[in-house]
């Protein structure tokens, strides 16, 4: 089984289930998502190594990350897009990082302008930026 805290090893699988697959046993902490098209998969691989696994829309991994905790949300996207406010000012202790091809500017997903396969009629802004599906 591979090391557990290796991302740069657990970004070669570029898909979600070849990445949890090779962890053997890990626990879920969290799925969070952000727009329509970032999701954030956080699993304790044991008591010191938590790896964020953030994806898109399809599973494919773009980019992990290893703490010793378990990160804030908020937290987490104020590492990533620093200048939206909404996120506060809440800092992590990364490990380490890798990234995959699949890996863009997450920032980008956040803009007004940014792309939506929803009609603008049934989304609205999700916080701190991107689009999801109107609840009201």
């Amino acid at each position: 089984m591979e090391t557990m805290c290796d991302v740069e090893r657990l970004a070669r699988h570029f898909d979600l289930g070849s990445l949890l697959e090779s962890l053997g046993e890990y626990e879920l902490i969290a799925h969070w998502t952000q727009g329509e098209f970032h999701h954030d998969v956080v699993v304790r691989t044991r008591p010191d190594c938590v790896i964020v696994i953030a994806t898109n829309c399809n599973g494919g991994v773009k980019e992990v990350l290893a703490l010793r905790d378990v990160p804030n949300r908020r937290a987490l996207w104020h590492h990533r897009c620093p200048d939206v406010k909404e996120f506060g000012e809440a800092t992590i202790d990364i490990v380490a990082r890798a990234i995959t091809p699949h890996w863009f500017d997450p920032c980008e997903l956040l803009r007004e302008d940014a792309r939506s396969e929803l009609k603008p009629e049934h989304r609205e802004r999700d916080e701190g930026g991107g689009w999801k599906c109107r609840t009201r």
